[in-house]
Parts: structure tokens; sequence; C-alpha cells
């Protein structure tokens, strides 16, 4: 399959920075629709897996598996390391997009993300992040979503544009 701008995924995803906000309902059966950029940029197959904040993650398959190398790199031998493993695994679920764009998100993981009609779709980075809505909007009511907190923290870390 070809994405928009002419870069070949479905198999092979395109690995391109996955940015925007997206607002969609859930379908009765728990389908979602992803926004068309997104989905150029995660692949047809992909990831989905608990994330933090109450919030899912989707991972490209090319994403996954350097995120599982850095997971196997913790080892097996403290019990920490194998606790953060699971937090991620054992919650992972491949899936794929159907004719019309739309995902099934499983019963279990709405359930942790407390999604129940309205979703949030955050493109962030390496990952697309799946929230309720509800969510979501508590978060940037949040001081440290606040744009003054941020610039607090860019000029603590002295980071430069």
């Amino acid at each position: 399959m070809v994405s928009r701008n002419g870069d070949f995924y479905g198999g092979n995803p395109v690995s391109e920075s996955m940015k925007g906000k997206y607002f969609h309902n859930l379908d009765a059966k728990g389908r979602l629709i992803i926004p068309a950029k997104l989905r150029d940029s995660i692949g047809h197959k992909f990831v989905i897996t608990q994330g933090f904040d109450n919030c899912l993650s989707a991972y490209s398959q090319e994403e996954w598996e350097k995120f599982t190398a850095k997971l196997d790199g913790l080892g097996n031998s403290k019990k920490n390391a194998r606790m953060i493993k699971m937090f991620f695994r054992e919650n992972a679920y491949d899936v794929e997009f159907d004719s019309q764009g739309r995902i099934v998100i499983p019963a279990d993981l709405r359930e942790m993300a407390e999604i129940v009609k309205e979703v949030a779709i955050v493109g962030s980075g390496e990952k697309i992040d799946i929230w309720s809505k509800e969510n979501y909007d508590e978060l940037h009511k949040q001081k440290e979503f606040s744009k003054e907190y941020i610039m607090d923290l860019l000029e603590e870390s002295d980071f430069d544009f």
C-alpha cells in the first residue's frame, strides 16, 4: 500500500514523526477511525498497548520492535524489570485497519483507558496516544500542562530551539 506522500507502508511501516490531535467517537462495536495522516505513518498493522496516564499507546511494528528491545535490555533477574516488561507486553495487541480505516480497540484496553464514546487521538512522535476525551481534557487542565510550566521546564533544562 502507498501513503499519500508516495512512501510504501503495510508490512514495512513508514517511520515518520506522528503529530496532531484529532477527536472521534467509538462506534457500538468498539471500532475507532484513525485519521489518514496517522494511518500513513503507523502502517497497516501495528501494536496497541496500555500507556501512561490512562491512555493507550499504538506503535508501528518497527517502533514496537525498538521499544521491546529496550525492554529486553532490562534483563530478567530483577523483579522491577520483570514488572515493567509485563506492564507493556501482557496487554499488547496486534491490530490492523479495516477497509474504512478503523481499528477495534479490545474491551480490556478500553476499560483501562476509560474509553466509552468520545476519543482523543494524539500523534506523539514515535507513537499514537489514544485517550478518552474526558481524561484528555482533564490532563490539559493540570498545572503541569500549562504553557508557563512547560516554559519553566525548558528553561531549567537549557533546551535550545
